[in-house]
């Protein structure tokens, strides 16, 4: 094949797709049941893809809820197609709630700016950042209310490391001598409210020194080597004293504010890192699951939270009211519609549409959905026949992964629940992929029938399904097409292998189907209460063997063991009453 592959787009550009400009399409995931098949992984692409062409209003994505097997990975390579991502579960996220774009504010801004940015947000907390946009640390109102109302000493401003831009800024003011890179970092604060001899006994080396346009109080405070004097009210600053500032290293700033106004607002210009929480901040990540960060938020006395990308960066902020509008994640189920088969979290997400070709399950939706299940062979067979009905053309790379699906799901039209229209959709959908079914089918299956150099866990859960009767919950697993050295090989690892994920799992059941597609026959291994009791009903005409069971004519789970086991069970329940 030449076919170029059918592009895996990353969530992050499913995001960015517009409807129109500056409007974005919402996503939809397109996944089929946990531990896929071949059917289910090559109906979400092929469906996915036709959901593109029919409907632009949303994008429709791919999915797979498990791992890929050897078979499906010999189609996708065969056909070229990306191998979907992987999701594990459905729910929430935070990246599906509304973050508050509010951005972040670097550790030297002023307290009175951080106040004012506050009040025009209507935020309550400013997430303070470093150059590279990761959390630096957090300031909330309470925390500018607390730098208020507490009681500090005169030298909190020094303490602080203030920069004097962030004095200038405060106090609306002007540098006349000094650096206003700097900042003040030594000193305590005063107000030169009393005469030169009196200003001696109280102004230290370093000292911020408040005061008006008396010539002997701005020489006293310079002789004093204070760090800095502030005027006030607009005063001159002569020649002289900044001569003399100069050359004591005093700084002079002239201000058109009061000495009352600029004693009040001084405080204002620390910056907001002296204040801010850096220690223990709870912060949570665009993939976290709101079912995991609900219990965090509501033990916290915050409120608000960061939130930061997969690179630690910040990104905005939520809250817990942004919980209650939070917006589930859209999915369509292909090859299966019942709980214990989906992946996790499924009834959190919005369920837009199910196809399905097998019995009806136990899962409950919100509202009305698409709903369409056809007593057909394989979910494949549908997508085929939606195609034909919106007369959407079938590319040769999605016509060879659907004909593929109906092989793998038919055992080469073997099974018993293939259908004519089955075959008839095989048959054509070979012709435009350029493919024979039968040869194909052969090279498929020999391709996932190597099964030495994997585990008893990658055997099992290569097609595994759990199902409910009643109280009474069974796993089944089935490997196609296996050699007879192989079968042998792969019974003893299963013999020893189900009852520990019978326990593992909570099963009451466990059974193992080794179907050979040639021969039309399946040796079961089975492990749980009564287990061989109820193969043997289920199956009569099979033959015990070594501790397995031999069954002939026995190919498909769906349309023959899951309703075999069923009756046997509700059998046994019948007797026992």
């Amino acid at each position: 094949m030449s076919e170029e592959k059918i592009p895996a787009r990353a969530p992050q550009e499913i995001k960015e797709t517009g409807k129109a400009k500056g409007e974005k399409k919402r996503s939809v995931t397109v996944i089929g049941h946990r531990n896929p098949d071949t059917d289910s992984i090559c109906s979400a692409i092929a469906y996915a893809y036709f959901k593109n062409q029919t409907d632009p209003e949303k994008y429709y994505q791919a999915a797979r809820a498990g791992h890929v097997s050897v078979e499906t990975k010999y189609v996708l390579n065969y056909f070229k197609a990306d191998t979907p991502m992987y999701i594990s579960n459905l729910g929430t996220r935070v990246k599906d709630m509304e973050i508050r774009r509010l951005p972040g504010v670097r550790s030297d801004l002023s307290i009175r700016n951080a106040w004012l940015m506050l009040r025009e947000s209507g935020a309550f907390t400013l997430p303070i950042t470093d150059e590279d946009g990761h959390l630096h640390g957090m300031i909330t109102i309470n925390d500018i209310a607390r730098s208020y109302m507490e009681e500090h000493d005169s030298a909190i401003v020094s303490a602080a490391h203030t920069p004097y831009r962030n004095i200038l800024d405060t106090l609306e003011a002007e540098m006349v001598v000094g650096d206003p890179d700097a900042s003040f970092d030594s000193g305590k604060v005063v107000i030169a409210a009393a005469n030169p001899d009196i200003m001696e006994n109280y102004i230290d080396e370093h000292d911020m020194v408040i005061l008006g346009n008396r010539y002997e109080s701005q020489l006293c405070a310079i002789e004093m080597n204070a760090g800095c004097i502030v005027v006030c009210l607009g005063a001159p600053v002569s020649k002289t004293i900044q001569l003399l500032a100069r050359e004591h290293g005093t700084a002079v700033i002239v201000t058109p504010l009061d000495t009352y106004q600029v004693a009040r607002l001084i405080n204002q210009s620390m910056p907001v890192e002296f204040f801010m929480s850096r220690d223990n901040l709870t912060a949570f990540r665009l993939n976290d699951y709101t079912e995991q960060i609900r219990d965090v938020m509501s033990k916290k006395r915050f409120r608000d939270f960061p939130v930061l990308d997969r690179n630690d960066r910040y990104v905005g902020m939520i809250s817990r009211r942004n919980l209650l509008g939070v917006r589930r994640r859209a999915a369509i189920l292909v090859d299966h519609n019942e709980e214990s088969q989906a992946v996790a979290n499924i009834t959190e997400a919005e369920i837009l549409e199910i196809i399905d070709h097998h019995r009806l399950g136990s899962l409950e939706t919100m509202g009305p959905v698409f709903f369409r299940n056809q007593p057909v062979g394989c979910t494949a067979t549908i997508i085929y026949q939606m195609f034909r009905e919106q007369n959407v053309e079938i590319r040769p790379q999605i016509a060879g992964l659907l004909c593929s699906a109906i092989l793998s799901d038919t055992l080469i039209f073997r099974s018993p629940t293939c259908t004519e229209t089955d075959r008839r959709a095989a048959e054509d959908l070979a012709a435009i992929a350029g493919i024979d079914c039968e040869q194909f089918g052969r090279d498929m299956f020999s391709a996932g029938s190597n099964l030495r150099s994997r585990t008893p866990e990658d055997i099992f859960n290569q097609d595994f399904k759990e199902f409910d009767f009643g109280d009474v919950k069974i796993g089944i697993a089935q490997i196609n097409s296996m050699s007879a050295e192989d079968s042998g090989f792969v019974a003893g690892m299963m013999k020893e292998y189900l009852p520990r994920t019978c326990r593992e799992r909570g099963l009451d059941m466990a059974f193992f189907m080794m179907t050979d597609i040639l021969e039309e026959a399946s040796t079961f291994i089975f492990s749980g209460t009564e287990a061989q009791e109820v193969a043997q009903r289920a199956f009569p005409q099979g033959e015990l063997r070594d501790g397995t069971l031999y069954a002939k004519e026995i190919v498909s789970r769906k349309k023959q063991v899951v309703p075999g086991l069923m009756e046997a069970i509700n059998t046994e329940d019948s007797s026992e009453e």
